[in-house]
């Protein structure tokens, strides 16, 4: 009892440092009430000063809260600080410019970033509202700015928000242009935000240049000009934002590019910090495309496409039989894509990642093409085949595809809608769908089906355990084949990846929300054109192995 006496008031006194150095009222007001509320508030405080936010490859993410482990204006002020001095000790010269999203928070942080920005005599050049994380990207190249801040979650929980950084040509070099930080920066960045001093010292100046609607315009038209300006628009989509910041920016691009104007689900067609209508944020979640769904239905839509909160992923439902609708899988979109660059004569680099589907690379494979796999993550695919090639496309089957690199260096949620449509709306005047192109695909390449096994935890000590016991215990068989190759992929990255004859498993910690992931893939031949048996066949297999998978991770 003696020591958590002691813990706790260690933990009191920190607490009381913070709130002598803390710049936000409102949050000095909400720290103060748990100081008061000691005893009973004493796990609420020592996870409040867990330790600080760690400024990663995917910069700040966490839960709006008063104390160094969330997110708040001490907190983005000190990083914002520390980006400033590391951009300066770099030798890095050009604006700043930054942009958000609309959860709670996210404009004063942005505002705040431009204000230390500016006080350190460096230009602040601020997104004229809430926009996507695409348009930012887009902006640090169009721009010509040193670096770039995105104040979003994504697809995060509501009462999280983040901070994301992009460096520009200057710093990031002609791969990394308007891409997100990699090792070093991250470490470099981290180091300069914990040498930061006292926040009453860092010195705050003007809010910085509000940018015009030209800059969006021009995203807009850059983005419409990623297709045929020519090609079929006849296409009836129905379309959601999911409570975020996309509809304005799809909805302009889609009109601009010559298709009918999507229609936009009306509840969720408006930014809202609480995402009254979905449990969680994020497209891929069970029940979250259920009014857009709905919505298709009942216009008799061909289409019906969601973005994330940031709208930097894309989501495409399809028609599956004459009632029902089913949401393409990342890998399914991403294949469609590529396959469609590729028929429109489009060379250069094709890259995914590790934990994405094989079909990509047979695909390149056999029609002569660059094909490069990274590590998950776009900050990895831009900068795939190290320059050896032209990037022309790269997806990740979170949902993320990067049609347009010359455009935006990074996932985009718009050009990848577009691009989806003007596929769909050829095939449409066809006769045909996107299912159909999907299984000519598999016709020719096979059925590669994937999925994924995903489990959210509470205790992080849960996913060091398993990745633990699938490293101590590896499986030496998989759906009853042996597994003839293991990789290790520590200390560059912690996963682990299981391959038999027709299987693939790709096990690793989410980077980003507190979950395990395993990601599965089957191949299984099309014997006799007969793709349907095969896709049978494929989903029973995919079935055995989540279940192999699962009892190997003691999940």
């Amino acid at each position: 009892m003696a020591a958590d006496t002691t813990d706790i008031d260690d933990i009191r006194e920190q607490a009381r440092r913070w709130l002598a150095d803390d710049p936000d009222p409102a949050s000095r007001d909400e720290l103060t009430a748990v100081l008061d509320a000691l005893p009973s508030s004493a796990p609420d405080l020592a996870d409040r000063f867990a330790g600080p936010l760690t400024f990663g490859t995917a910069g700040l993410r966490g839960p709006l809260r008063a104390g160094p482990n969330g997110m708040n204006l001490a907190v983005v002020t000190r990083a914002a600080a520390g980006l400033v001095d590391w951009l300066a000790a770099q030798g890095g010269t050009g604006p700043l410019v930054i942009g958000y999203d609309a959860r709670h928070g996210s404009r004063q942080f942005a505002e705040r970033t431009a204000q230390v920005a500016t006080g350190a005599g460096r230009p602040a050049l601020l997104l004229p509202r809430p926009l996507p994380t695409p348009v930012l990207a887009y902006a640090v190249r169009q721009l010509g700015a040193v670096a770039g801040v995105m104040v979003t979650a994504s697809h995060n929980p509501p009462q999280d928000n983040g901070y994301k950084v992009y460096l520009g040509a200057e710093l990031g070099g002609e791969l990394g242009a308007g891409a997100q930080i990699v090792p070093p920066a991250d470490a470099g960045i981290e180091a300069a935000i914990r040498a930061v001093g006292p926040l009453t010292e860092v010195p705050l100046g003007v809010p910085g240049q509000v940018l015009g609607d030209d800059l969006v315009a021009s995203y807009v038209e850059r983005a419409t000009a990623v297709i045929d300006p020519d090609g079929p628009r006849d296409l009836t989509v129905a379309y959601t934002p999911l409570h975020g910041v996309g509809a304005a920016v799809l909805t302009a691009a889609f009109a601009r590019a010559g298709f009918p104007v999507p229609g936009v689900v009306p509840d969720q067609a408006e930014p809202d910090p609480a995402f009254p209508t979905v449990s969680f944020p994020n497209p891929e979640e069970p029940g979250a495309v259920d009014r857009l769904i709905a919505l298709a239905d009942s216009t008799g839509a061909d289409l019906a496409i969601a973005n994330d909160p940031d709208a930097d992923r894309c989501a495409v439902v399809v028609r599956d039989g004459r009632d029902g609708w089913r949401m393409l899988r990342g890998d399914e979109v991403g294949v469609l894509l590529a396959d469609h660059l590729m028929r429109r004569g489009v060379t250069g680099l094709y890259a995914t990642t590790i934990v994405s589907s094989s079909l990509l690379r047979a695909m390149c494979a056999a029609r002569g093409l660059s094909y490069d796999e990274t590590l998950t993550g776009f900050k990895w695919i831009v900068r795939a085949g190290g320059g050896s090639a032209p990037l022309v496309f790269g997806y990740e089957e979170a949902l993320g595809y990067c049609v347009a690199p010359q455009h935006v260096r990074d996932k985009d949620g718009i050009t990848a809608a577009l691009t989806v449509a003007e596929l769909a709306a050829g095939l449409k005047e066809q006769g045909r769908t996107l299912t159909d192109r999907l299984d000519e695909l598999a016709a020719e390449f096979g059925v590669h089906h994937t999925d994924q096994l995903s489990v959210r935890v509470d205790d992080l000590r849960l996913i060091a355990d398993a990745m633990a016991r699938i490293r101590a215990d590896t499986p030496t068989t998989l759906l009853g084949q042996p597994v003839d190759s293991v990789r290790d992929l520590l200390p560059e990255s912690d996963v682990v990846i299981l391959r038999t004859a027709a299987a693939r498993v790709v096990i690793r910690p989410s980077g980003t929300e507190p979950k395990l992931k395993a990601y599965l893939e089957v191949v299984e031949p099309v014997a006799g054109g007969d793709v349907a048996a095969a896709r049978a066949r494929a989903a029973a297999a995919i079935a055995r192995l989540r279940a192999d998978v699962a009892t190997a991770l003691g999940i």
